[in-house]
């Protein structure tokens, strides 16, 4: 007798339908599974057989052939054990075959047949209906993430017997409720605040310029500068997720099993700080079924390099590509995938080996060759990547023991929740979102300065010998700064507070 029964796979972030096909004839007890399974899943063999007998139903005497189509696909994952146990049931007349019809089912199977959660459920979940199947049945450790979309029923089920039970009679469950909307609506909260840091006003102020704008922004100071205290904080700061951003951000973090039980979606920016000795797979991503990298992990939200010069020099270079385009393309033989990297860099570097160059309290031990050398681990096309620096002195004690209170996040929020109305209504229906994502047409067309301000940047541009990058960029974070300001036009202040923020370009010249 043959069962069909339907199930959905990844490759990167997109899902398509994997048809369940299970026969079962005369001949020899055995089992052969087809369809270019990997190991994961040639596995579920055992797994399957312990838990249709753990959970009190006959394993079939005969020849038992499986089939998942379409079979050029390679396929991965632990998540098709359940809808390979109940085509075995199907197959085998325990349960009718017509009760399949219009579900789909994922989740891996214990050996006492308990359905256990597995990841990228959202993406499935997203492209379900499209394909016309509307009830999805998964785990309960899977239910809210999968209930988020709205256009299909979600079951949740504890067990292989509580799954037959849900295809026998289907008063007895309900379908899960989440309302992401309401959800997204009160639980973006962070414990982290900006009252906290104190002093490092200018870094304060760059901040607050960067996220206005989306801009790249670099930190550079002695150790103890607050480099990353201010890093840490600065989600709070940036626009409230919409529900496409959130969608996206959980769709990611689902992929990689990141995402938590409770949540069902996640609701802040995301805040990704790897170590310098990260791989190169590991921060771009890839793998045999490629995955997303840290680069993806920080879509929508703050990618943090600390010590930026110990970073590999290959992940470095392979950051300029996803910078440029907000995301990242992964090839393998015959397919390509590609993931989502749209992030604001934050860099963090100290200004020599030692960290005293330039501090008024400790000298310095290093020499100008170290020194050099150093700061040319950053290369020259990374650094144009990144529209602001800014150099971070010393906390004195005197700011460390001040007791008045400090700006909050939410105050400078709301600021640069003004300045990012004006680049919305600026580029209302050319899919951009902020003043870094500009080309260099838009740069002319919305970046006009006067003669003065153009005298300005001219001198600039030849003292410290700046790209034409550079000057882009400039132009890109002046139109920010006047933004914050409420002016429409780009006056000469705005390109002198612009230039200020290149202060490596001077310190390599230095």
């Amino acid at each position: 007798m043959l069962a069909r029964i339907l199930s959905f796979g990844l490759f990167g972030l997109e899902a398509y339908p994997i048809e369940i096909q299970v026969d079962i004839s005369k001949g020899l007890p055995m089992i052969n599974l087809v369809g270019l399974a990997n190991p994961s899943i040639q596995e579920s063999k055992v797994r399957v057989k312990s838990a249709i007998k753990n959970s009190g139903f006959l394993w079939p005497s005969g020849k038992i052939t499986i089939c998942l189509a379409p079979s050029d696909v390679k396929k991965s994952g632990t998540g098709f054990d359940l809808a390979i146990a109940l085509g075995i049931l199907a197959a085998s007349g325990q349960i009718s075959s017509e009760c399949l019809n219009n579900f789909c089912f994922l989740g891996e199977l214990s050996l006492n047949g308990e359905v256990r959660p597995v990841n990228g459920v959202l993406p499935i979940a997203l492209c379900l209906a499209s394909y016309g199947v509307h009830n999805l049945v998964l785990s309960h450790k899977n239910a809210q993430e999968a209930a988020a979309v709205k256009d299909i029923s979600v079951f949740a089920v504890d067990s292989l017997k509580q799954a037959v039970q849900l295809l026998s009679d289907h008063s007895g469950f309900k379908p899960v409720e989440f309302d992401v909307e309401e959800v997204l609506k009160y639980k973006q909260a962070y414990t982290l605040d900006f009252a906290d840091i104190k002093g490092q006003f200018a870094a304060k102020r760059a901040i607050e310029v960067a996220v206005a704008g989306g801009h790249n922004l670099l930190f550079i100071g002695p150790p103890g500068s607050g480099k990353t205290m201010l890093a840490q904080r600065i989600p709070t700061i940036l626009p409230q997720l919409t529900l496409q951003e959130a969608l996206q951000i959980t769709i990611i973090h689902s992929l990689c099993g990141l995402l938590k039980e409770k949540d069902g979606i996640i609701t802040t920016h995301p805040f990704r700080m790897p170590h310098h000795t990260i791989s190169y797979a590991g921060l771009i991503g890839g793998g045999a079924n490629p995955r997303p990298g840290e680069i993806s992990l920080a879509h929508n939200g703050v990618l943090f390099l600390d010590e930026l010069a110990e970073f590999r020099r290959d992940c470095l270079e392979a950051l300029r590509q996803p910078l440029e385009d907000g995301c990242i393309r992964i090839g393998r033989l015959g397919a390509s995938v590609s993931f989502p990297a749209r992030f604001i860099l934050v860099c963090a570097m100290n200004p020599c080996p030692c960290g005293n160059f330039s501090n008024p309290h400790k000298p310095c031990r290093c020499s100008s060759t170290k020194i050099a050398n150093y700061l040319g681990k950053i290369s020259g096309p990374l650094l144009d990547r990144i529209d602001i620096h800014v150099h971070l002195p010393p906390v004195s004690f005197t700011q460390l023991v001040d007791t008045s209170k400090s700006e909050s996040s939410s105050q400078i929020r709301e600021r640069i929740n003004n300045a990012r109305k004006i680049q919305q209504q600026r580029f209302s229906g050319l899919n951009l979102t902020c003043n870094a994502e500009m080309t260099n047409t838009l740069v002319k067309k919305y970046c006009n300065i006067t003669d003065q301000a153009k005298e300005l940047l001219k001198t600039a541009m030849e003292e410290l010998s700046l790209s034409a990058r550079a000057y882009d960029k400039i132009l890109k974070v002046s139109r920010t700064i006047a933004d914050l300001a409420q002016n429409p036009s780009i006056e000469p202040e705005h390109i002198a507070e612009a230039i200020q923020y290149r202060s490596l370009d001077r310190l390599l010249l230095g």
